[in-house]
């Protein structure tokens, strides 16, 4: 069977977000179970397309938006794990950032379009066309609709909703920079008046899914505008849940650890990946360490942080450490807590992968107070480093993490995102933390949980074969 992936990020090439991750994970666990799956991405100028060698698979010319594109597919020289197909489009995708453009809506039709001609001209075997969020939700639209891809219509397209707040609308006056389509196919395009890229590609798809069976549920009661077509639709959608990937997030092999170590040295492993946090952040090492990693966005539940983070720490009971960018306003808001904490509490505003793991590995409590959480990775990966989750009742959060107090528990778990839920719940942490032959055997416990991609992809192959 063969599947073609399309989507605006893949890790390691370009990540703002889970989306990234789930992509350059998922094709490699579907080819493990011998499937064909392949990736399509646009190409950017950044960090990593500069440092490594790519060779001209095709090239090919896109009239877009009155004017002639030069377009060429690139393929890494050196394997990255996954057939991989990255197509650079001159002053369009050749850009530093992903996302972030006034005309991204411009962008990633472009791309969209770009990708269905390539595998089009260059008689691409697929099977199913597998697509991720808006800025691939016309895909479906123009394999069924658009007179150039007629080739297309009986070829099963499949859409992941990673996060439906976003949507990608933009005017109809700019109907002119789709490929011609039969008659009556804008309909589809509409959604409340404007042109839809996700709600295009819920009515377009032969199958829906999100990224948790939880948030399915969800997105009929809050999807930012959206819940009467999922209502529509319930009949296609279904929810799948998001795995990660256990050769990259592993304590016993992660490279980007300082000490490695397995359920069998959890604690010693811990302590001195906690150290190395706590001298290098001024922390104090006796106290239990909660930390946060991600975008300090309104979804996260960002805006809380520092009237939460000044009430824990005014017990002196706790370390804090954050790891982080977003609202202007709630970063210097954290920042300006430093002065006040300062051997209990530190942030670094920013992004790092290496510092990111080596909080997996060293935190005793990881904080994810969502008001919106499709699936979420973060959980997932403090598991494998025997660190607690400390998570609201939503989404894949609520599919993922039980509660210390419930049968089988291994987590901390609230209702709401509010100051008071989530001070409670770093209260109940401290309180865990000094029973420490529970808090040990429940670290345990948490890297035995098995949140691999191997189970997620074959639900995904099952539901590629339910097409034939």
């Amino acid at each position: 069977m063969n599947i073609i992936h399309i989507s605006a990020e893949c890790y390691p090439i370009a990540k703002v977000g889970g989306l990234a991750d789930v992509v350059g994970a998922l094709p490699k666990y579907q080819n493990n179970a011998k499937t064909n799956a392949k990736v399509i991405m646009p190409y950017y100028a950044n960090g990593f397309t500069k440092k490594r060698k790519w060779e001209v698979f095709s090239k090919a010319e896109l009239f877009f938006d009155k004017k002639l594109y030069n377009v060429e597919i690139l393929v890494p020289k050196t394997s990255l794990g996954i057939a991989l197909f990255l197509i650079k489009i001159d002053d369009l995708l050749e850009r530093e950032l992903v996302y972030s453009y006034q005309d991204d809506f411009k962008r990633f039709l472009a791309f969209q379009i770009a990708a269905l001609d390539f595998i089009s001209k260059n008689k691409i075997k697929v099977d199913v066309v597998h697509c991720h969020d808006h800025h691939t939700g016309f895909i479906p639209f123009m394999m069924s609709n658009a007179k150039n891809y007629k080739q297309f219509k009986n070829t099963p397209s499949v859409l992941t909703i990673h996060n439906a707040q976003y949507q990608g609308q933009f005017g109809f006056e700019n109907l002119h920079l789709f490929p011609d389509f039969k008659e009556g196919g804008g309909s589809l395009l509409d959604w409340d008046g404007m042109i839809n890229p996700l709600a295009a590609a819920i009515k377009c798809a032969w199958k829906v899914t999100t990224v948790s069976p939880s948030y399915m549920e969800e997105l009929t009661q809050k999807a930012n505008g959206l819940e009467s077509l999922l209502k529509q639709e319930k009949s296609k959608c279904l929810g799948i849940l998001n795995g990660i990937d256990d050769k990259v997030w592993d304590s016993n092999t992660d490279k980007l650890i300082a000490k490695n170590y397995a359920q069998n040295n959890v604690q010693s492993g811990k302590k001195i990946n906690k150290k190395i946090l706590c001298d290098r952040f001024n922390l104090d090492i006796n106290k239990p360490l909660f930390s946060f990693i991600g975008r300090l966005v309104y979804e996260k539940g960002a805006d809380l942080f520092p009237d939460i983070f000044y009430k824990s720490l005014l017990k002196g009971e706790v370390n804090i450490l954050l790891l982080g960018s977003g609202d202007p306003e709630v970063e210097a808001k954290l920042q300006a807590l430093q002065v006040s904490f300062k051997k209990s509490y530190n942030t670094l505003i920013g992004y790092d992968e290496k510092l990111a793991h080596q909080m997996y590995a060293g935190s005793d409590f990881l904080l994810m107070p969502s008001r919106v959480e499709p699936c979420g990775l973060n959980q997932m990966y403090a598991l494998r480093y025997g660190t607690i989750p400390i998570v609201r009742r939503i989404g894949g959060l609520k599919d993922t993490v039980i509660d210390i107090g419930d049968d089988g528990g291994f987590g901390i778990c609230h209702d709401d995102a509010s100051i008071n839920d989530v001070t409670y719940s770093i209260e109940r942490g401290v309180e865990f933390y000094t029973n420490q032959k529970e808090f040990r055997k429940i670290r345990k416990k948490c890297m035995q949980i098995d949140h691999s991609w191997g189970k997620s992809a074959k639900e995904y192959i099952s539901l590629y074969k339910s097409f034939n």
